[in-house]
């Protein structure tokens, strides 16, 4: 049983990370897909209930924001992993124009001015940072807040 958040802002490489390396074995909880907050809390439950592995896909840019998933896992004896995506804002806006759904610059760099670093006290059991490569592939280490 294992619930793990993505932290980092948009077009940091999140969703191609989660296809590349949880696609097969955990469930997907992105907000641009379920659009609405109480269709991500219905899954979330679901998930919790039927004690399955989970990834949180969004920017979850504060520690309020992530504590909405971690506290519900935690009570459900969940393991919790987080996965910060080191900020790399021009990176990240080359790659947003590219997409068909762009987010607005003011978003994406409103999401950056947010972005509150992990630290374990949030209830995390495992932090890592993740650095997108100028090739695409993903550099992973160990977090130290």
């Amino acid at each position: 049983m294992e619930l793990i958040v993505f932290i980092g802002i948009q077009a940091a490489g999140k969703s191609t990370f989660y296809q590349r390396c949880f696609f097969d074995t955990h469930v997907r909880i992105n907000r641009d897909m379920l659009r609405t907050k109480h269709r991500e809390r219905v899954l979330l439950e679901a998930c919790l209930a039927a004690r399955q592995r989970l990834v949180v896909d969004n920017t979850n840019p504060t520690a309020a924001e992530r504590a909405r998933y971690i506290a519900p896992a935690r009570s459900a004896g969940f393991t919790v992993k987080g996965y910060f995506f080191e900020p790399d804002p021009r990176g990240c806006e080359a790659r947003n124009q590219a997409r068909a759904r762009q987010v607005p610059p003011a978003g994406l760099f409103g999401t950056l001015k947010r972005l509150e670093r992990p630290h374990y006290s949030e209830g995390f059991d495992e932090l890592y940072r993740v650095v997108l490569q100028p090739d695409g592939r993903f550099r992973i280490s160990p977090y130290r807040p």
